[in-house]
């Protein structure tokens, strides 16, 4: 840091198994990277290449590389595991993460109907290869999954051998864990934590009222993701009560957080 300052939460150090944040790429360019990287890289833990953009970019291999050199693992987002499930090509995605050296993959099924047996055999089978994050929750608004559901699908998809288990809410914060305003269903929230470990869950909070919220509950060291790229800064002065939202939240904790 450039100065000193007391009584800040404690943030725990990269390489970190908590306090994740996943910062989402929808389409930067080689030189935006950089320029994110050269300011932002120490605060970013992993990043998604959205939904299917990876398809698209005519800069991917650069991209990847640029991120590589930082440190930073990338991912391709879940609807392109979705993309090539529908079509039956499950082993042509397989080889597409062999060909680009990833080593973490995202299992989703937020715009498709998959048998939840058979996400789990997905799972188990892409974390032989990869690291595999499994994301819970619809993309479709109108679907509302109880909270008794939620966790019975975390906790499956966690003993199927994912890594961390993401909770929905796409990059605009407006579904899945959050009502169609950006409000946070705060009882699913917090019915989900008193099974699955917090550690474990990686929320998408893409709105900083969402962000505030769950540094509020969890503390600085919560995993947030589809953090924008300009975001990635103000989210870490909120996770060290730096910026007025939690200003005062942290000033007179006995411990660190």
């Amino acid at each position: 840091m450039n100065y000193t300052l007391n009584n800040l939460p404690e943030r725990d150090a990269k390489p970190r198994d908590k306090g994740y944040t996943m910062a989402m790429d929808k389409g930067l360019s080689i030189r935006e990277v950089e320029d994110l990287l050269e300011v932002a890289g120490e605060y970013i833990d992993i990043v998604k290449l959205g939904w299917s953009t990876s398809y698209v970019v005519p800069n991917l291999k650069g991209k990847l590389d640029a991120y590589r050199s930082a440190g930073i693992p990338v991912y391709f987002g879940g609807t392109l595991f979705e993309a090539f499930i529908v079509r039956d090509q499950f082993d042509d995605y397989r080889r597409v993460l062999d060909k680009y050296e990833m080593t973490f993959a995202e299992v989703s099924d937020g715009s498709i109907e998959l048998d939840h047996d058979q996400k789990c055999e997905y799972i188990q089978k892409l974390a032989e290869q990869v690291t595999v994050l499994s994301e819970v929750g619809s993309k479709d608004a109108e679907k509302i999954i109880p909270p008794y559901k939620w966790i019975k699908l975390m906790q499956e998809e966690l003993d199927a051998g994912a890594w961390k288990v993401i909770g929905e809410a796409r990059e605009g914060g407006n579904v899945g864990l959050f009502r169609s305003t950006g409000e946070v269903r705060s009882g699913l929230v917090e019915e989900i934590l008193t099974k699955i470990p917090f550690e474990k869950i990686i929320w998408e909070a893409p709105q900083k009222e969402q962000q505030v919220w769950f540094i509020k509950l969890l503390g600085a060291n919560v995993n947030l993701g589809n953090i924008a790229p300009s975001e990635v800064i103000p989210l870490e002065t909120i996770r060290l009560g730096l910026r007025g939202d939690t200003f005062t939240h942290f000033l007179n904790m006995e411990k660190p957080c």
